[in-house]
């Protein structure tokens, strides 16, 4: 049998019958492996090395909606032994039928600023008529969603063991500009929505969405899409306020309590949106004639009619937008959200959004099978500003406790960890208490830095492969922050205060040997995180102080993955402790470096150049695993 452990190899056959519901099928040979990608709901059975490089496997297959149609290319696991792959680019894993939180809290999130991250279409330089007259880094700057499509098609996200990708709204932003005291500023960041309805044009299109959702998928990579219900965008000379019965202007928050942090505008001209209330409105007349202009008045309310009588809700300001939301869901197949200032509007808006995406996404994938990754439901995370694990499940309001998790949240953004002290082993014991105790079945999602933080961790850059090795070993889920992997610097000379944390990405810096390491070390550290779910969600165990060295053993769904890592280990010969984690005789390799070894007295030795070592399991040379 093929543990988790084991190091897995994506191979793809070129025909398969279509599957029952447990189906063997006998594969004489497949190509070579494809990098880094997920086993799509194939288990494998037994695998053995032909001449060449090919496999021959005996696969079960358990049939789940993707399998439906007996796609030609499905994608199996054939288990065993790869002599020349890459120190570090082990399988990928994705998620069996089991709890949703074992995928999410050994997740690698990708999250960037589609403006800022690459330039893939100069075309829509300029769209809508804005200028490039804001502050330093405050007007669009280029990116899109042609850039975003390239890197996929590149094989980068796979290069750091990217599983999900969460990008900033996409949705058509303000066409005017505010100053709210650090200059001119433009909707660039996606947060200042106009229209729920339209993807941005200095952006792209839908089609070039739409295309980025479907790499992501062929890639086994999620997309997070970054949901906007709390507010409209700022009022400006080009973009009028939604009527008083969408949105209330004051009073502004003082977060003193529930109310205070609810029913009020997180800022001076951010409209706060009426979701509290049920009382109908109409479409506000600028866009409606809007819509009119464009040739779709007549559908966007016909749709609007039909879903309002599906589900009978009130024609309230929130079923609007959640019908809007959800609508990419239903369209584009995206896999989840990540809800902004989740904590700033009522917690049953939450689940009622969750209740209308889960049918969204069902129908989405009942009518794409061949797209499905695998059986994992919609998922939630929400960003409940400075919630931490150690708080546990329920955020506190000052006059009111509310458990999120009991509201559509399947995880929470952790603004703790930025800022934990202690050894790594004190923060990676601290965390992998919490989640296999008060946060059982839930996840988080750990970070760095990020786009509004203004007090990230190692904010100079002094050390971004200790940040990628605190990061990417800790349990929990684990964001990297786009830039984070080529150090991006997080201080811009005549940059104002969050447009520092927002810079273009570095993409030149990659010709820099120095940058050209540390990128190495997050894709080492990020591969074996997404070949290892244990690494994120398995039990953390200390197994020596010094040099240190540390295990991680999941158990879920009848399977196992095990790992043992040591930093700080002397460079050259090394001898690593495994803690009866692996048996007697075990053949294991360090991902880092490719080096193999055999397990003799509970001891590993090897001899690497390096002071990090991954071990997993693998297959003895020439010899297939059971």
């Amino acid at each position: 049998m093929c543990r988790w452990g084991d190091v897995c190899y994506e191979r793809r056959a070129p025909e398969m019958p279509e599957p029952s519901d447990e189906t063997n099928i006998e594969i004489d040979e497949m190509d070579e492996p494809t990098a880094n990608r997920a086993c799509r709901n194939v288990v494998p059975g037994m695998a053995a090395a032909l001449p060449g490089g090919g496999v021959r496997a005996r696969v079960t297959v358990r049939r789940l909606a993707v399998l439906a149609l007996g796609v030609a290319a499905l994608a199996v696991w054939a288990c065993g032994n790869e002599p020349d792959a890459e120190p570090g680019a082990s399988a990928t894993w994705t998620h069996p039928r089991g709890a949703p939180s074992v995928f999410w809290n050994s997740a690698t999130v990708y999250f960037l600023l589609t403006d800022r991250f690459l330039d893939g279409d100069p075309a829509n330089d300029g769209a809508l008529g804005r200028a490039h007259d804001g502050a330093k880094l405050r007007s669009f700057e280029g990116g899109d969603l042609a850039g975003v499509l390239q890197k996929l098609n590149d094989g980068y996200f796979d290069s750091l063991g990217v599983n999900v990708l969460w990008m900033t709204p996409f949705e058509e932003q303000i066409r005017g500009s505010v100053d709210e005291g650090t200059g001119r500023t433009y909707g660039y960041h996606g947060y200042w929505t106009r229209d729920w309805t339209r993807v941005d044009p200095a952006l792209g299109t839908e089609a070039d969405l739409r295309a980025v959702v479907e790499a992501a998928h062929t890639h086994g990579i999620r997309v997070l899409l970054d949901a906007v219900l709390n507010h409209t965008g700022p009022v400006t000379p080009e973009d009028p306020q939604w009527p008083d019965t969408w949105v209330r202007t004051s009073p502004r928050c003082t977060y003193g309590s529930y109310v205070t942090t609810v029913d009020c505008t997180l800022v001076d001209n951010l409209p706060d949106v009426r979701t509290d209330r049920d009382s109908p409105v109409d479409l506000p007349a600028w866009l409606a004639d809007r819509w009119r202009r464009e040739g779709r008045l007549d559908r966007e309310t016909a749709e609007l009619d039909a879903f309002f009588a599906r589900t009978g809700y009130p024609r309230a300001p929130r079923y609007y937008i959640i019908k809007w939301l959800t609508d990419w869901v239903r369209e584009l197949g995206f896999d989840g959200y990540r809800v902004d200032t989740a904590k700033h509007f009522e917690p049953a808006v939450s689940a009622q959004l969750k209740h209308e995406a889960d049918r969204a996404f069902a129908g989405w994938k009942d009518a794409h099978p061949d797209q499905v990754t695998d059986g994992l439901p919609f998922y939630m995370m929400g960003e409940v500003f400075g919630w931490a694990p150690e708080q546990g499940r329920e955020y506190d309001y000052g006059d009111r406790k509310v458990d999120f998790f009991d509201h559509g949240y399947g995880g929470l953004i952790n603004f703790a960890f930025k800022s934990e002290g202690g050894s790594l082993d004190d923060i990676f014991t601290r965390y992998s208490t919490l989640l296999n105790g008060p946060l059982t079945g839930v996840a988080i999602l750990n970070y760095n830095d990020s786009h509004d933080d203004g007090a990230p961790f190692d904010p100079a850059r002094s050390d971004p492969m200790g940040a990628a090795t605190r990061l990417l070993l800790a349990p929990g889920g684990a964001q990297i922050y786009y830039g984070d992997e080529l150090a991006r610097p997080l201080s811009v000379p005549g940059a104002r205060g969050d447009a520092n944390l927002r810079a273009d990405m570095n993409w030149r810096d990659t010709a820099d040997a120095r940058t050209a390491r540390i990128l190495e070390h997050w894709r080492k550290l990020g591969r074996f995180r997404r070949a290892h779910p244990a690494v994120g969600a398995g039990v953390h165990h200390e197994i020596q102080a010094q040099p240190y060295v540390f295990s991680r053993v999941l158990d879920a769904g009848g399977a196992s993955d095990r790992v043992v890592a040591g930093l700080g280990q002397p460079m050259g010969a090394k001898s690593i402790p495994v803690g009866g984690v692996f048996d007697e005789g075990a053949a294991l390799r360090d991902a880092y470096s490719g080096v193999r070894a055999v397990v003799r007295d509970g001891v590993v030795s090897l001899s690497t150049p390096f002071s990090v070592v991954l071990l997993e399991r693998v297959a003895p040379e020439g010899r297939a695993v059971d």
